[in-house]
């Protein structure tokens, strides 16, 4: 039999055995791509999300407001439709990538192969992992556009609610009203002929404070701030993917050496 303490000598070592295997595991997660994830389906989330919900209120403000005839803005329409189901399928493919680069993080990093010495690589896995480099670098760049791109309905609906708020100022009194005006077909989203095409004096006013334009204003803004962080997740799937090709690199010639 087992002295009290021998079983606390042995108490003692699993808690210790528990303890560093914990500490192993918790240094096999990449932590770089696990950031980036977290980051990427946030920002992916409220850029779809929003993005979404916006058009549908620009879609209403201009039908009620600016372009009360239906074939005025049709094509306008069909892009905002055909806009909104791009954005269903950029959700359903950035939740997929998101958890392939989290899986590849996990499997390629440097922690992992310490814990498991028999890791090999190969010539399938090192060019699964350039693809991963390649395709994280087209889809930042294709991003950065799509932040620009998000960027220019909040310059238009700042413009519309600035032009609304020098209205309220004591020094437009200095000038009639209804000659402050807002003509949106100057932005090439209605055709000149549309009518009434713009806005001005108190019908202004009501637009701007209507609950769709408020909405769709700052849902703009964080769908523009979604795209942002959408954009710096990649950047951070870059340099993570870039590491791990590295490393990948790295071991190949490592266990080249080893075969001699």
């Amino acid at each position: 039999m087992e002295t009290p303490s021998e079983e606390n000598q042995d108490q003692r070592l699993d808690k210790r055995g528990c303890f560093e295997c914990c500490i192993k595991c918790l240094g096999g997660v990449p932590y770089a791509s696990l950031v980036a994830t977290i980051l990427c389906f946030s920002g992916v989330a409220l850029f779809c999300g929003c993005g979404h919900v916006a058009l549908t209120g620009t879609v209403t403000i201009l039908e009620t407001h600016f372009s009360k005839v239906t074939s005025d803005h049709a094509m306008l329409t069909d892009v905002i439709q055909l806009m909104q189901y791009v954005i269903y399928g950029i959700a359903s493919f950035f939740f997929l990538y998101g958890i392939i680069l989290l899986a590849e993080g996990f499997y390629t990093t440097s922690a992992v192969k310490e814990l498991h010495s028999e890791f090999k690589t190969t010539i399938c896995g090192r060019c699964i992992s350039g693809m991963f480099v390649f395709l994280t670098y087209i889809l930042g760049v294709a991003w950065l556009g799509v932040f620009g791109f998000s960027a220019v309905p909040v310059f238009l609906f700042y413009n519309m609610w600035s032009t609304c708020a020098t209205m309220r100022y004591p020094m437009a009194n200095l000038t009639n009203i209804d000659s402050i005006c807002v003509d949106v077909r100057q932005y090439g989203i209605i055709p000149w002929n549309a009518t009434p095409g713009k806005a001005c004096g108190s019908t202004l006013g009501d637009i701007c404070n209507t609950s769709e334009f408020y909405l769709s204003y700052h849902l703009y803004i964080v769908a523009c701030a979604g795209a942002g962080a959408t954009v710096i997740a990649l950047l951070i799937y870059m340099m993570a993917t870039t590491y791990n090709f590295a490393v990948l690199k790295f071991k190949s010639r490592e266990d080249c050496c080893t075969k001699f």
